[in-house]
């Protein structure tokens, strides 16, 4: 079997609104998923909608109007021939969808296809349970996975490998499943980070994005959209009675231009979180990503059918990887996912020239770049996750084109998008720039 080359020809998504009280609340998010697809297909008129063979959805709170078969391709104008399906590796769901679509354009199963992440996180619950009945003795999480086991504390055999620094008994010894906060906390022990680090990172971020936001940097990725304004009730709860005027959503919610230390210095480590090392709690709001909602998709299409198309893709993907670890420790997931991502692509890390690495924390990008050996300075150049936002399975695609972008507008070879993932995993792609 000959593999071809799988390349990425566009990508754009929607701006990101805060989840549950923002721009988005009263707008159906199917409908804005559609409008990024069909302004993905408008901006690539040679590909006509026949050619697209396959629809990936990345999503993780699996809600009905997001995920049916067949229903956001269709209000984007695809035919009823594009096949559908619907991937969950939580906040890695639509990266995943990528991956997927990617593969079967590598091994000759597929030449085109569109990936799509879209999440509305007002309507998602933790742990990626969506909507539903409550649950019953024989339905829900079953409590055993919540349980200590008596391989709580094997290592695996490529731990030294990837990782400098031992994991404490205290994180090894605590529950196996944990909120995401709790997590990152056991990073920031782990790791021995300050509060200090955690929002002078936090700082730059919103720096860099505001920065490129004024440089129009995102106006090729971003697209504006007329969404009717949501109107809150005295409890800050969307009045779904209560019709609000239409008007321009055209940058992500999130953004904090003013954002210093001295604010976050100010704000209360997260209730409930802990540490197990007996340590101070560092994370808070400010040091970790907002809820969001949102759309982004990507355009994939085998290298040759690209040309003979007379396209200008952006990139090919070169290097996939996905990586375990213990539940404790997810934000260091992409650890090992980077490496595997490597080893796929040939290459090692000091040839990666620019990163896309979703700031669901700031404690885990400072631990996953220390043991990766990547300079900051190379790392989410126009901002990152703590103010675009994180809607959860449509970061993946979201990080992917940014990084493509990124790599055409500053002429370099290389980039890599990566990610943590709940209950203990990472994902990587790596993306090769056709300048």
């Amino acid at each position: 079997m000959k593999f071809r080359n799988a390349v990425i020809v566009d990508g754009v998504r929607s701006p990101f609104s805060w989840g549950g009280r923002g721009m988005f609340e009263a707008t159906r998010l199917d409908e804005v998923a559609a409008k990024v697809v069909r302004t993905l297909m408008e901006r690539n008129p040679k590909v006509k909608p026949t050619m697209i063979e396959d629809f990936g959805i990345g999503n993780a709170g699996g809600t009905p109007d997001l995920v049916i078969l067949g229903g956001i391709s269709r209000l984007a104008g695809l035919p009823a021939e594009t096949t559908n399906f619907h991937t969950n590796r939580q906040c890695g769901s639509s990266m995943e969808t990528m991956q997927r679509i990617a593969m079967a354009i590598m091994v000759g199963a597929t030449d085109c296809g569109i990936s799509l992440g879209v999440e509305r996180m007002g309507r998602t619950l933790m742990g990626g349970r969506g909507e539903g009945p409550p649950p019953t003795r024989v339905t829900g999480p079953n409590p055993k996975i919540f349980e200590k086991s008596k391989l709580q504390r094997d290592m695996a055999e490529d731990h030294s490998q990837y990782f400098s620094v031992p994991i404490p008994d205290e994180i090894l010894d605590s529950p196996p499943l944990q909120p995401m906060t709790q997590t990152a906390q056991n990073v920031v022990d782990m790791y021995n980070i300050t509060r200090e680090e955690l929002d002078a990172f936090t700082v730059r971020s919103h720096k860099k994005l505001t920065a490129a936001y004024a440089a129009g940097i995102y106006k090729d990725e971003v697209i504006p959209m007329e969404v009717e304004k949501p109107v809150f009730n005295d409890q800050k709860e969307w009045a779904p009675e209560e019709k609000g005027e239409m008007v321009l959503f055209d940058r992500d919610e999130c953004i904090r231009p003013g954002c210093n230390m001295e604010d976050l210095g100010k704000m209360n480590p997260v209730k409930g979180v802990i540490s197990f090392c007996n340590k101070p709690v560092q994370i808070t709001a400010g040091n970790s990503c907002p809820t969001n909602s949102g759309a982004s998709a990507i355009l994939l299409m085998a290298e040759d059918m690209a040309i003979k198309l007379g396209l200008s893709p952006l990139a090919r993907i070169v290097g996939i990887g996905v990586g375990g670890v213990k539940g404790q420790l997810m934000g260091i997931g992409p650890i090992p996912a980077t490496h595997k991502a490597l080893k796929h692509a040939g290459i090692t890390a000091d040839q990666i020239d620019r990163v896309e690495f979703n700031e669901a924390f700031a404690c885990q990008v400072i631990a996953s770049l220390k043991e990766l050996g990547i300079p900051e300075e190379k790392v989410n150049v126009n901002g990152g996750s703590l103010g675009i936002g994180h809607p959860l399975g449509a970061t993946g695609a979201r990080i992917v084109m940014t990084v493509a972008k990124e790599l055409r507008r500053s002429g370099k070879r290389y980039g890599l998008a990566t990610q943590c993932i709940g209950a203990g995993q990472g994902i990587s792609t790596i993306v090769e720039a056709m300048n």
